[in-house]
C-alpha cells in the first residue's frame, strides 16, 4: 500500500476515534409533542402513566391561575382532559404515579403538600403535609416509600407508601444555595441497586449523591458540577444521569463517574409565541422510546421570583403559548438505545 494511502487511512481512524464522542452532543433532535391551551400556566412537572399518557402540572407562583391544574396529553400529543386540582394553590411542581399503588401524588409548591389526585376528576386530599419549605420533585424506593425534594431548606422528606406525617431523611449544606436559580434541593431519583440517592441542586449547578446503607441516608457528597441550572432528573438502567439544565436549555447526560456522554437538544427560538426546541427545560420523564420534557420558559424577574435576569429572560417573556416537548430515549454513537 502507498505511504499516502496508508497515512490517509489512519488520519481517516483517528478523526473516527475522536469524532464519536462529539456525535453525542446532539443538538437538533428536538421534537415539539404538545402545545398548551391558550392561558396555561407554565408547564412544570411531567410523569406518563402505563398507558402512555402524559400528565403535566401548571406552575404559576402569582395565584391567578388557581386551582392547580394538570394538562392530560394522549400519547400523540392531544389534549385529553384539564384537572383542575381541588383545593390546590396554582403552583403546583413535581408529580408521579406511585409504582405500587397507581395512586397520582403531585407536589403543591404554594401549600406545601404532597396531594393525591384522582387523575380523571381532579379530586384531592393531602397525602403528606410538609408545610413551611419549598417542596419541588419526589421520587420513590423499591418498598414504595416515598422521597420528596425540599429546595429552600435542603432536606430530601421521606413517608410511607400510605403517605402521612414526613420524616426528614436526609439534609445537607450541599442541597442549599445561595446561588441562581435560587433553588437547592430539586429533582431527585435512586440509582439501580438503591446504593445512593442522586439530586440535582439548581442554584449550585451540581448533581449531589447521599450514598444510602440499609435505608439510611449518608454524608452528601458532590457527585459532579456545572450543569448549568440542575433541574429535573432521573437515572437509565446503567445509570447514567440524564439531567435537565434549565439554563443552558439542553439535557445533559452523565455516566456513573460523573463524566459527560451526551449533551441533547437546544433552543432555536420563540416562533408564533411558542419556543421552538427546549427552553428553560425543567423536568423530563422517559416511557417507550421517547424522553418527555416540559418547557418551563419562566421568566425569573417580577412579578415571579428574583427580580435577577437570566440570559433567557427576554426570550422566556415573548412566551404565549407553553409547549411539552420530547427527544429519543438513546445516547447517539453508543450504538444502542439505553435501555
Amino acid at each position: 500500500m502507498p505511504a499516502l494511502s496508508r497515512a490517509v487511512l489512519a488520519l481517516a481512524a483517528c478523526v473516527a476515534v475522536f469524532a464519536n464522542p462529539a456525535a453525542a452532543w446532539e443538538r437538533g433532535a428536538v421534537q415539539r409533542f404538545a402545545t398548551l391551551p391558550a392561558g396555561a400556566p407554565n408547564p412544570e412537572g411531567i410523569t406518563v402513566d402505563r398507558d402512555g399518557d402524559v400528565y403535566v402540572t401548571g406552575f404559576d407562583p402569582t395565584g391567578k391561575t388557581a386551582p392547580g391544574k394538570v394538562f392530560v396529553f394522549e400519547d400523540d400529543g392531544a389534549l385529553k382532559r384539564i384537572l383542575n386540582v381541588a383545593g390546590a394553590s396554582s403552583a403546583l411542581l413535581g408529580l408521579a404515579f406511585h409504582p405500587m399503588t397507581h395512586e397520582l401524588l403531585v407536589i403543591d409548591f404554594g401549600a406545601g403538600n404532597v396531594l393525591r389526585v384522582n387523575p380523571h376528576s381532579g379530586a384531592a386530599s393531602v397525602f403528606s403535609p410538609i408545610p413551611g419549605g419549598g417542596l419541588n420533585a419526589l421520587t420513590f424506593d423499591s418498598l414504595g416509600n416515598v422521597y420528596v425534594s425540599d429546595s429552600f431548606r435542603g432536606i430530601v422528606w421521606k413517608t410511607g407508601p400510605k403517605g402521612g406525617p414526613a420524616v426528614k431523611w436526609a439534609s445537607d449544606p450541599l442541597l442549599t444555595t445561595s446561588g441562581y436559580p435560587p433553588f437547592g434541593a430539586n429533582g431527585l431519583d435512586f440509582n439501580r441497586d438503591e446504593s445512593a440517592l442522586f439530586v440535582a441542586n439548581t442554584g449550585n449547578d451540581t448533581v449531589v449523591r447521599i450514598p444510602v446503607v440499609a435505608g439510611v441516608a449518608g454524608k452528601a457528597e458532590v457527585f459532579t458540577n456545572s450543569i448549568n441550572g440542575a433541574d429535573g432528573l432521573f437515572l437509565d438502567r446503567h445509570d447514567n444521569v440524564w439531567v435537565c439544565a434549565n439554563q443552558s436549555d439542553e439535557i445533559v447526560v452523565t455516566d456513573k463517574t460523573g463524566k459527560a456522554i451526551a449533551k441533547l437538544g437546544d433552543f432555536d427560538g420563540v416562533r408564533n409565541g411558542s419556543p421552538v426546541g427546549l427552553l428553560f427545560p425543567a423536568s423530563l420523564a422517559r416511557h417507550g422510546d421517547w424522553v418527555y420534557i416540559t418547557n418551563l420558559s419562566l421568566d425569573l424577574r417580577p412579578p415571579f421570583l428574583t427580580g435577577q435576569q437570566s440570559v433567557d429572560s427576554q426570550w422566556t417573556a415573548q412566551v404565549r403559548r407553553h409547549t411539552i416537548s420530547r427527544i429519543p430515549f438513546r445516547i447517539p454513537g453508543a450504538g444502542r438505545d439505553d435501555d
